[in-house]
């Protein structure tokens, strides 16, 4: 299948970030979300992140020409229009069904519907449609623009088409794919990040290192451009707790229950970046107080 036009419901961090990097591969986007505010929010960001990339060489085209292929649809009605649909808003099982619904309505019959989802069943998400064979999910990772890998999940009804469809997709649009074959909570990425992300609070909890320590720790010592509680800030610690939560109900594996102190950090409203306090505290341009 050629998908030339795609849908994404959710013009927040990760689904802003999803219609830039479709746009900028030459696709076009219709950034759907519940007011015109918000997309305009969205549209504002994509417009800044265009630019730094071209600012920094890493684009040949325009700005011009690749904000002109993405256009704003309030309407759910716009998703007939498209090949695509990909929903990308947070952690909900019922606000996605919802959403899965709408998308089964107004999307053309051979449209392909995904979900952005990072921990709940695809399986799940499919059931409330009547084209659960089109349905697959595609996992971005955080910041889309930046990151190389995208997980094209199987569910249990998600035909071979579709699933190489998802992998053709992932392809034009520059990034990797991750074959996931086995639709599980998690999935394959996040079920080893999250599993070292709980660790690494336990051992904050436990006094035996600092959430500092085990940051420069994990990049010096494994090489990753970011440590755990730097990533945790980024992705905002509501999103892990709600996905360590979900793998948890799911499969009752107790090294995916959150941490107390997680818990008790999203309880308070210590969410990350997005709040200015996660388990670092930030300036209001982001950057982190007393780091760099």
């Amino acid at each position: 299948m050629d998908i030339k036009k795609v849908f994404v419901v959710g013009a927040g961090t990760m689904g802003s970030g999803i219609a830039q990097v479709c746009a900028q591969s030459g696709m076009r986007v219709l950034l759907n979300d519940i007011s015109q505010e918000l997309i305009e929010k969205g549209l504002k960001n994509i417009t800044w992140s265009v630019g730094k990339f071209i600012e920094k060489g890493k684009l040949s085209e325009s700005k011009e020409a690749i904000l002109g292929r993405i256009e704003a649809a309030v309407d759910f009605s716009r998703a007939a229009e498209t090949d695509l649909a990909l929903e990308a808003v947070f952690e909900n099982p019922n606000l996605k069904k919802e959403i899965f619904k709408k998308l089964d309505e107004s999307c053309k019959p051979q449209s392909l519907v995904a979900s952005n989802t990072s921990t709940i069943p695809i399986t799940e998400l499919a059931s409330v449609t009547k084209r659960p064979e089109k349905v697959l999910g595609l996992h971005f990772f955080n910041p889309a623009t930046m990151m190389d890998v995208v997980e094209v999940i199987k569910g249990v009804n998600t035909s071979q088409e579709t699933f190489q469809a998802g992998l053709d997709f992932v392809k034009r649009i520059g990034k990797e794919s991750i074959r996931v074959e086995m639709d599980i909570p998690g999935f394959l990425l996040n079920r080893v990040n999250l599993i070292s992300y709980v660790e690494a609070i336990r051992l904050v909890e436990q006094g035996i290192g600092t959430v500092e320590e085990i940051d420069k720790g994990v990049r010096l010592g494994f090489g990753r451009r970011m440590g755990p509680f730097e990533t945790g800030d980024l992705v905002g610690l509501d999103v892990s707790c709600n996905g360590l939560m979900a793998i948890y109900e799911e499969s009752k594996d107790i090294r995916y229950y959150p941490p107390q102190l997680l818990r008790r950090k999203v309880k308070a409203g210590h969410l990350g970046r997005k709040t200015g306090k996660g388990w670092y505290e930030y300036k209001a341009e982001g950057s982190r107080k007393g780091g760099n």
